[in-house]
């Protein structure tokens, strides 16, 4: 049996691109994205020659089923793994060949993670949880608390910087963990399941000021979800299947009353 290194590239299909923005360097671009992992004998190709452009400025869904390859495009994205073949360029800038010191700064500095745990410390109130990233920065005093005080006023969260998470709803942590993404004003946000252990009515909320801070910042966000409720909130949704972008949804269009 062939295995699945020994394949051809996949046919150079155009990109699929949000329509939202235009702005000639993409924020997200891919081209002939592979990622193989290697069990013994077994290659299993997680990522198929994924062609990929997202526009700056632009909130994008990306669903599929489980084991479509949602986490491990956004893995790749977010350089926390290295593709088998292909590139991925950030911004215009080609990340693929990058030393994992320069990978760990550039997440430091430039890119902003959510994920559907919240991943906040326990110890730390939300202030400090939101300080802690700049501090691992190398941020000054002054500098530090002035920019975790408009991240927190940013989400609403300003009356309840002193509480420790266990003190906070579900909601409100997740709060924090998009103010301590967005504390070192990066340029992209990559969000994992952002909304999983949110109800209906959070979710909808979290998704309403996801879809603000894009708009006001400028910012690119692509996000993994199951969600249904995205959709009326994205610019677009990309599906995945079996590795591969098989179609692109339209969002639906802005209420305006």
């Amino acid at each position: 049996m062939s295995s699945i290194s020994e394949f051809a590239p996949a046919e150079n299909v155009e990109a699929p691109r949000v329509k939202h923005a235009s702005s000639g360097v993409a924020a997200i671009e891919t081209i002939d994205l592979w990622r193989i992992y290697h069990l013994g004998s077994l290659e299993v190709a997680a990522l198929q020659g994924v062609n990929l452009r997202i526009e700056q400025g632009s909130f994008v869904a990306l669903k599929g089923r489980s084991g479509s390859g949602k986490t491990t495009l956004l893995n790749c994205v977010g350089g926390l793994d290295q593709p088998s073949r292909g590139q991925i360029r950030i911004m215009g800038e080609e990340i693929g060949g990058w030393s994992e010191r320069k990978l760990t700064e550039w997440r430091r500095m430039q890119v902003g993670f959510i994920f559907q745990s919240f991943g906040l410390m326990p110890s730390l109130s939300a202030y400090e949880n939101v300080e802690l990233i700049l501090r691992i920065s190398g941020v000054k005093g002054k500098e530090r608390h002035r920019r975790s005080v408009d991240a927190l006023d940013l989400v609403g969260l300003t009356p309840w910087m002193d509480h420790r998470p266990f003190e906070m709803s579900g909601g409100q942590q997740q709060r924090v963990a998009i103010a301590r993404s967005l504390v070192n004003e990066p340029k992209l946000i990559l969000a994992d399941e952002p909304t999983g252990e949110l109800d209906s009515n959070t979710a909808q909320e979290i998704l309403g000021l996801f879809r603000s801070i894009v708009r006001e910042r400028n910012m690119t966000f692509l996000m993994v979800t199951h969600d249904s409720l995205v959709d009326e909130f994205v610019d677009e949704v990309l599906i995945l299947r079996d590795g591969q972008v098989v179609s692109t949804l339209d969002a639906q269009p802005e209420q305006t009353e």
